[in-house]
């Protein structure tokens, strides 16, 4: 399966769709939370991990959070709104400069790990159309 990754026009905020619940039906909390967990490792050796922690705590606590906000929006456990409150994410992104060419290094890597998973094609290509689009919005550089 080819992932595109569209083209960020700034100050275009486009429409967000969840990823399809089949998803979380699929790979679990714990399939999403090594899906997660692989997409950090790469980035943690990528030319953006400055934007990352560079200590092993504050990857996993990274992790954690990013995992608990893709199981939710997936169709499992509100994790990340009762743990850390309500997901805002550009707001939460704001202080790291994010430019759009981070943004593509990003998704790179999350077509890489996505790639290792077997998933069938509508349930990939739902989740992919919400990271391609939502990475728009983190733009922010």
């Amino acid at each position: 399966m080819k992932f595109e990754i569209s083209k960020h026009i700034p100050g275009q905020r486009p429409e967000v769709s969840l990823p399809s619940h089949e998803m979380f039906h699929i790979l679990g909390e714990e399939g999403i939370r090594a899906l997660v967990s692989d997409h950090y490792d790469l980035l943690a050796e990528s030319e953006i991990k400055h934007l990352f922690p560079q200590n092993t705590v504050g990857l996993d606590q990274a992790k954690k959070n990013s995992s608990d906000f893709f199981i939710q929006i997936c169709g499992g456990p509100m994790y990340f709104n009762r743990n850390r409150g309500r997901p805002m994410m550009y707001k939460r992104h704001l202080p790291h400069k994010i430019t759009a060419e981070a943004r593509e290094v990003w998704l790179d890597l999350y077509r890489q790990a996505l790639r290792k998973l077997d998933l069938p094609e509508d349930v990939a290509r739902s989740f992919w159309n919400y990271l391609d689009v939502f990475s728009k919005w983190m733009v922010n550089s």
